[in-house]
């Protein structure tokens, strides 16, 4: 793995790192949400370990019990890690406000993502920009209640 790739990836875990430490300290007063979208805790068993890990994002469409993740690594030319483990176990849980709820994800079809995308990028426009700074189709994720 390249010394960029390396330091991207520390980058993201310290970021995600940094907003649950935040959100612990404030009491879930700071960081609960950023503009309209909701922070929420991903919660998958790791592919290769088998351990549990958690990562930090924001979910741009949201309601109903359903809520949609984009894979976009900030535009990097490789999915997280996250979206990685969450396709190799679609088996997750989701942490939003507290509370901790068994979830189904799936990436979306293309049909799906087509009509996701101008939610997706109204709630935050950053998402258009990943996606014209990589060659990879930045997957978008589904999750509903199990």
């Amino acid at each position: 793995m390249s010394l960029r790739n390396n330091l991207t990836d520390l980058m993201m875990r310290a970021m995600s790192g940094g907003h649950r430490a935040l959100l612990k300290l404030s009491g879930g007063r700071l960081l609960r949400s950023i503009g309209t979208m909701p922070a929420v805790e991903l919660h998958t068993i790791g592919r290769a370990t088998g351990h549990h890990r958690s990562t930090m994002l924001t979910a741009p469409v949201h309601g109903e019990g359903r809520y949609v993740l984009v894979a976009s690594k900030g535009g990097g030319d490789r999915n997280p890690m996250w979206y990685l483990n969450l396709v190799a176990n679609p088996d997750v849980e989701l942490t939003v406000d507290g509370a901790t709820t068994p979830m189904r994800a799936r990436t979306a079809t293309a049909a799906e993502k087509a009509e996701l995308w101008p939610k997706i990028v109204a709630a935050y426009r950053g998402y258009a920009d990943y996606q014209r700074r990589t060659t990879r189709d930045i997957p978008v994720v589904i999750c509903e209640p199990r």
